[in-house]
């Protein structure tokens, strides 16, 4: 967002909200961008606008490193004594419902988890067989815990996030120029790439560092991109985001 503000001339300020208001909040006109890995839905088409896509993610299926009784998406789906764990209203749940299993949101098959981090700890515990999530963050696990994880099948289920604004919104034609820009000079896979190793190298020095020894890749992650944040522009060039 910071460099789109700067390309826009933009100043911005930011503001935490919970995942469940977000979305309420934009519609509302409470402020006039919501970030943070929003899936570009039809259904939430009928709230909000969508800027262009500026990220696209995989979903792919992260098991126990030991993990012997299957290798793929098929062989999870014959093999009827595993579980798949996911949290409820995110799209590893969605699709660990709809391409994973069966359809029916209750099926037994399915361990639902107020958090995605907690559904990761019944997979290494063993209450669970499978979690799906995004290819980048799955590497990341992997990268961090290579004995206890790793990543089986081919990527399933790709989605597109995007900027969230009110319907009508008159900076979803300047963003969407501002990302392909970004998309076209290289910025956009240069900043990505600086993130995610940031995260990654920040949590090697945490991982053997007091107070923080047995900090985790995934813990970073969560840090970084975990709390939906939402910005505002009342005025321009000021934002609240």
């Amino acid at each position: 967002m910071a460099e789109i503000a700067k390309r826009l001339n933009l100043s911005v300020a930011y503001a935490s909200a919970s995942w469940d208001a977000m979305i309420p909040a934009i519609s509302e006109g409470q402020y006039d961008i919501g970030m943070d890995g929003i899936t570009i839905r039809d259904d939430r088409r009928e709230a909000v606008d969508f800027s262009d896509p500026y990220m696209r993610s995989e979903m792919v299926m992260l098991v126990r490193a030991d993990e012997a009784r299957f290798t793929d998406e098929a062989s999870f789906i014959a093999t009827d004594d595993t579980l798949v764990g996911a949290q409820p209203g995110t799209t590893p749940f969605y699709v660990s419902v709809y391409d994973l299993l069966d359809g029916n949101e209750e099926n037994p098959r399915l361990r639902l988890f107020e958090t995605f981090g907690a559904s990761v700890q019944a997979l290494k515990a063993g209450d669970v067989d499978v979690v799906l999530t995004d290819a980048v963050a799955g590497r990341g696990y992997v990268a961090a815990e290579p004995d206890r994880l790793k990543l089986v099948g081919d990527p399933m289920a790709g989605e597109d996030f995007g900027f969230i604004f009110p319907k009508g919104s008159d900076l979803v034609a300047p963003v969407n120029a501002a990302i392909a820009e970004l998309k076209a000079d290289g910025t956009l896979d240069a900043l990505t790439r600086k993130w995610f190793l940031a995260l990654e190298r920040l949590a090697d020095i945490l991982a053997r560092s007091a107070p923080y020894r047995g900090f985790r890749w995934r813990d970073a992650r969560t840090m970084e991109f975990r709390a939906p944040s939402c910005c505002s522009i009342r005025s321009r060039p000021a934002l609240r985001v």
